[in-house]
């Protein structure tokens, strides 16, 4: 299931097969799907009567490790994992109910949310997760192409800039903890045990600072040159947080993930806004 040349569309295809065969591993009635996600695809079920949610996940790196990250954090700011299935890449979680995305908050509401759930999922982390430097070096070989397959949206010296940026903070990182490297407001939703539980980690383990990164570049929460750097300058003063090293893990990871989104121009005007406060 995991292995080389699956496509994404060859999994979606497996899709309906996968919901039969874990309906009947764990005894689910299924229900309604949930809207369709870039990597994975989650649906209402019921087991014994309880109310939880089916997650298949399409095998690829960012999400390998996303059950251990669910383990670690033990419900704790978290949805509870249930059960996992590791050749089918699905996971029974906890439901939440109403559901509402954080999104959907006052933008400085959803900015306390974040600041408040960050080091709950700041654990210590063993060896089983991907290190944020491996994850860098990933990024340094791919960047080049990307941008030229993106058609050179923006200047080679500014690329440049971000690269060496990246193999700067790769190697000076501070202690590592356990990163939810896209925790941003489509990731946090509105619960019964809780009033927010996140979702869907695509977990690290790296320093602190490189969690800024999603939530500064979260344009649902405002997009000005104001409202990025407010976001910047809260979670560093509120969390301890070293602003020059936040501010260059958010350029690189904005950059090195913009090509395959379809806002790149909005990441771009975060970067240079970004670009131009480091100066």
């Amino acid at each position: 299931m995991a292995g080389a040349g699956l496509t994404h569309g060859d999994w979606l295809e497996r899709v309906p097969q996968l919901l039969s065969e874990c309906a009947e591993e764990w005894g689910l009635r299924i229900g309604e799907p949930y809207p369709q996600g870039a990597a994975g695809y989650a649906v209402r079920a019921e087991r014994a009567g309880e109310p939880i949610v089916l997650k298949l996940i399409y095998p690829h790196r960012e999400a390998e490790h996303e059950a251990d990250a669910l383990r670690v954090w033990d419900g704790d700011g978290a949805v509870e994992l249930l059960a996992y299935d590791p050749e089918r890449w699905a996971m029974l979680i906890e439901r939440c109910e109403p559901g509402t995305l954080l999104a959907h908050a006052d933008p400085d509401t959803a900015l306390e949310v974040l600041i408040g759930l960050l080091p709950r999922l700041w654990k210590r982390v063993d060896d089983r997760f991907h290190p944020l430097a491996d994850e860098v070096a990933w990024w340094l070989e791919e960047m080049p192409s990307d941008w030229e397959r993106a058609g050179r949206p923006f200047e080679r010296d500014l690329l440049d800039d971000v690269i060496d940026t990246l193999r700067e903070l790769s190697r000076s990182q501070g202690e590592h903890v356990l990163l939810h490297q896209d925790l941003h407001t489509d990731n946090v939703l509105a619960a019964r045990r809780e009033p927010w539980l996140v979702i869907d980690p695509k977990p690290l383990a790296g320093e602190r600072e490189f969690n800024a990164a999603p939530i500064v570049r979260d344009y649902v929460l405002g997009h000005s040159r104001e409202s990025v750097l407010h976001r910047l300058d809260r979670l560093c003063a509120e969390l301890g947080l070293d602003r020059e090293r936040a501010l260059g893990w958010t350029i690189g990871q904005t950059v090195a993930w913009m090509f395959e989104s379809t806002q790149l121009r909005k990441h771009l005007e975060t970067v240079r806004w970004l670009l131009e406060a480091r100066r």
